[in-house]
């Protein structure tokens, strides 16, 4: 009997028909890309930060790891609300406007006399207010979302100027400020970070283990088929919307909390480092792909490189340029790897057309003739 792998032999002539051996191009391929997954390589990054993190002095120290967190705090919370905005195939620019508006507001009531807690319930709902407005222009109007936050952008920067001026509030209780520079007891990890870590489970839960989490990849990847399928794209992207001004009112609390003072420039030009850290961390600019676990990985490099770089007085310039240069990388690159896969594709696919019309030739048996059969 003759095996699945044995080739068919011809009784009478001895003639052997060898059928055509194809190779298969996504052998491993799929072991190659989970080496080659963007987390992995902002493993490497991460490692990368911290050894050159570990040649500058007290860079190891307990201290300077609580000042790292404090730095990125409320910017890594802020991008955690753009992270699911983006995979949805949109973009939010306001953010760090929203977190100077929140800032300015609250202290504008505080000095009006209003309770800090009745203060702090009225910026969330205020920022929860902008972020329906900029999903309204979105989802109800149409209206493509780059220009609709660059426009409340300026909105919210202009207001938080008209409400205070160039005047400053401080003078906050000794309670709430002392949130923003001492870490949470027994730890050296700033509340801000432990608050983001706190949002970050939950975002990766919601994300990537709930049914919300696959219709918000549905309508990054396609948003016609996602409707169609019975996914309400308009209302997700508006709750997400109010979402990212409800949690960038709260970072504009933190930051008040941790600079003790109220201005109508809080934060000003973090919306770049916002953007950066979530591109940078694998969410792909055109939607349907990213992780949680690569923004927050994302989050920490920036952190490391921005502090090495600090300690070693490098200048507040350069290291805007090293923002830029990171925000290009996660643009550039991702692009490079779908341009790549895609001539493979293209190639291995025209490889199989080839194939498919050699394979009636292939398949005629070839016999071999003796001089006595000849006769």
């Amino acid at each position: 009997m003759l095996s699945e792998t044995t080739p068919p032999q011809t009784a009478a002539s001895g003639a052997v028909q060898v059928p055509p051996t194809r190779r298969n191009p996504q052998t491993n391929e799929s072991s190659w890309r989970g080496l080659l997954r963007w987390e992995s390589a902002l493993v490497v990054a991460l490692a990368g930060a911290l050894i050159y993190g570990h040649r500058t002095t007290n860079f190891w120290n307990a201290t300077n790891f609580f000042y790292i967190g404090l730095n990125i705090g409320e910017i890594a919370i802020m991008a955690l609300p753009l992270t699911l905005i983006v995979i949805t195939g949109e973009i939010d620019l306001s953010v760090a406007s929203m977190l100077g508006l929140s800032s300015t507001l609250l202290g504008y009531l505080y000095l009006h006399g209003w309770p800090i807690g009745f203060a702090i319930v009225a910026v969330l709902v205020v920022g929860a207010i902008g972020g329906a407005l900029n999903g309204v222009l979105v989802t109800r109007l149409g209206l493509p979302s780059i220009a609709v936050t660059i426009g409340t952008l300026t909105l919210f920067r202009g207001l938080a100027e008209i409400i205070l001026g160039a005047k400053s509030v401080g003078k906050f209780p000794a309670t709430l400020t002392k949130i923003g520079v001492i870490p949470i007891p027994h730890t050296q990890i700033a509340y801000s970070v432990g608050c983001f870590v706190v949002l970050a489970i939950i975002y990766g839960v919601v994300l990537h283990a709930m049914p919300v989490g696959r219709s918000i990849f549905a309508i990054g990847l396609q948003p016609e088929a996602a409707h169609f399928s019975g996914i309400r794209v308009k209302r997700i992207k508006l709750m997400l919307y109010v979402l990212s001004g409800t949690v960038c009112s709260f970072a504009g609390v933190l930051w008040t909390m941790r600079f003790a003072t109220s201005r109508y420039d809080a934060g000003t030009g973090l919306e770049l480092n916002v953007v950066a850290i979530v591109l940078f961390g694998g969410i792909s600019i055109f939607g349907g792909r990213g992780s949680i676990v690569g923004v927050v990985l994302a989050t920490a490099v920036m952190a490391c490189i921005q502090q090495a770089l600090t300690l070693r007085n490098v200048d507040a310039q350069v290291r805007n340029i090293v923002t830029g240069v990171l925000l290009l990388i996660s643009v550039v690159l991702p692009n490079i790897a779908t341009g790549i896969h895609r001539l493979r594709e293209r190639r291995r696919l025209r490889n199989r057309d080839r194939l498919a019309h050699r394979a009636p030739d292939l398949h005629q048996p070839t016999t071999t003739t003796t001089e006595g059969q000849r006769a």
